[in-house]
């Protein structure tokens, strides 16, 4: 309750810092915020060059659209965990002169890279449309989903964002392990496709949270269908369990801040 009454006490310094991090991410470049859309549609069509050669008769109407649908989510989460991890390093001037509720720092990373996520949906419906892809009421299911993401990222960057101020190098293994994780996620394929792989290596692939998240983006927005609502239910328990031990952490080692940085 704590965090909710100090988030509304500087909900002014929490929006501002939203917007900051929204303006300064393309600040000074030509194109400005539209990067948030030419930036995604870029990779994807990098990858729909390439794997539909290897995707031959997967079934795809569309697979620009199937890889965009993964795409546009991954994004949110890598910008978020990169930033995010710093985002206490970063702001280490402000933190030793002028006392604020540090939490509000990693929250806006995810907040802003919310924001960035919604205004690319746009780019989503254009090709549900262009493609004819089912518009069905499965859709309103596309909320939870969303906040169950925003719950998972922000848990990891509470932990990372404070680990990072004692261990500089903390940035660099988080990165390696996301470009990791994204082989292990489904952005470019099926999970079914290794339902022939070994047990262990299946299993484990059903398991990573991220993998659940992209699979009910593409069952809400691809396929039409209900996404695996035991699964996401499960996944909502898990990111408020994640985001109260994250908290947790983080403020344990937030004292020690202004002596690190």
């Amino acid at each position: 309750m704590k965090l909710f009454k100090d988030l509304y006490n500087y909900r002014e310094l929490l929006k501002s810092n939203i917007k900051k991090d929204i303006r300064g991410k393309y600040k000074g470049s030509f194109l400005g915020i539209l990067w948030s859309f030419v930036s995604p549609l870029l990779m994807t069509f990098v990858y729909a060059l390439v794997f539909p050669f290897l995707m031959r008769g997967s079934g795809y109407d569309s697979y620009t659209t199937f890889i965009i649908i993964g795409i546009l989510p991954w994004t949110w989460f890598t910008t978020s965990i990169a930033q995010g991890t710093y985002c206490i390093i970063g702001n280490g001037g402000i933190l030793k002169k002028v006392y604020f509720p540090r939490e509000i720092l990693p929250i806006s990373v995810v907040s802003s890279g919310l924001v960035n996520y919604l205004i690319q949906c746009i780019i989503i419906i254009i090709f549900i449309f262009i493609y004819h892809r089912p518009i069905t009421v499965n859709l309103l299911f596309l909320p939870l989903i969303i906040l169950i993401q925003y719950l998972i990222t922000l848990g990891i960057i509470f932990v990372t964002s404070a680990i990072n101020v004692y261990i500089r190098d903390f940035e660099y293994i988080i990165n390696f392990i996301i470009q990791l994780l994204f082989y292990g996620t489904p952005i470019l394929y099926e999970l079914s496709m290794f339902e022939k792989a070994p047990k262990i290596i299946y299993t484990l692939m059903n398991m990573n949270p991220l993998a659940i998240i992209i699979t009910s983006y593409r069952d809400v927005f691809y396929w039409g269908l209900t996404p695996n609502l035991k699964s996401l239910l499960i996944l909502l328990l898990f990111s408020l369990v994640l985001v109260s031990l994250g908290l947790f952490i983080f403020r344990k080692l937030s004292k020690g801040f202004a002596e690190e940085i």
